[in-house]
């Protein structure tokens, strides 16, 4: 088996997620790699961010650009450290989920990526592709897909 020195998780701070990140931070603590936690998020609109800005007020900043997806990172990168994980790093960045993880993939020369199983089982799963299907047939690296549903 090749050492990991570059670990790709992504999440969407869902419980789910999270818990695909405490496997990939524990890996990460195992082989010394370094773990990047990718979130994926879809910029709001201008007209929408406009709306939600005059709904919001002083907290309007908590739904527009990439601070949800931040704040999913910073729940996330808390859960890495207490697996173990020492080298954390986090990226925000706009697109679909599995465009976002391979590309970071490429981008990092990342070993492994790490997703839940959510979706894998599911109709729409079936019918359209999910995260972890999708990933694992377009990544260039190793791809594990954690137990993180009961798929049902």
């Amino acid at each position: 088996m090749t050492a990991y020195r570059t670990i790709i998780v992504g999440t969407d701070g869902s419980a789910s997620s999270f818990r695909a990140v405490t496997a990939a931070g524990a890996l990460a603590a195992a082989t010394g790699a370094t773990l990047v936690l990718a979130c994926a998020y879809h910029p709001m609109p201008e007209r929408e961010r406009a709306a939600a800005a005059d709904a919001l007020g002083d907290l309007a900043y908590k739904v527009t650009g990439s601070t949800p997806a931040e704040d999913a990172l910073r729940a996330a990168k808390d859960r890495a450290l207490a697996a173990g994980a020492t080298d954390v790093e986090l990226a925000a960045e706009p697109g679909d989920a599995v465009d976002v993880l391979v590309k970071l993939a490429d981008e990092r020369s990342a070993d492994l990526i790490v997703v839940g199983n959510r979706g894998l089982n599911s109709l729409a799963g079936r019918l359209l592709g999910s995260v972890p299907s999708n990933v694992s047939h377009r990544a260039e690296c190793d791809v594990l897909i954690v137990h993180t549903t009961s798929g049902r």
